[in-house]
């Protein structure tokens, strides 16, 4: 008979090598979300990569730096004159970019991911930001 050597339980067993512990926990979870909660997380990582603060920190009247992905892309007249309203999703928040004065703007479409920095206000209930400065990034 096979002689069996006595090991310790697997609770204090260190993990196997190249692998992190709650490596099955996360696999099981990522089984289970759906594709648009994992869509928000991966947002919240690169936003987070970027600098970025999280939509949902961002509090009124203060200058913030944001980044997500264009959900959408409408014109919409303010006071008689153009305005190009953008919705910006980071996986925390929303918050709609307002360009005033522009009908269109070259590479702002829905899908685009944008980086943007500027006052933050609410109207209606909403965050909103005014003019921002804004830089492209990679994907579309």
């Amino acid at each position: 008979m096979d002689e069996v050597s006595a090991r310790t339980s697997p609770e204090t067993d260190p993990a196997p090598p190249g692998r992190g512990k709650g490596g099955l926990r996360r696999f099981l979870r990522r089984m289970a979300s759906s594709k648009a909660e994992l869509e928000a997380e991966e947002l919240q990582k690169t936003s987070g990569d970027e600098g970025a603060t999280p939509i949902t920190a961002c509090s009124a009247r203060k200058r913030h730096c944001v980044a997500g992905t264009l959900r959408t892309v409408t014109l919409r007249p303010r006071g008689g004159a153009p305005a190009l309203e953008a919705e910006l999703y980071d996986g925390t928040d929303v918050i709609n970019l307002v360009w005033l004065g522009r009908r269109r703007i070259a590479g702002i479409d829905p899908g685009r991911r944008l980086r943007a920095e500027g006052l933050v206000s609410f109207q209606d209930g909403r965050k909103v930001m005014f003019n921002p400065r804004y830089e492209l990034r990679g994907g579309s």
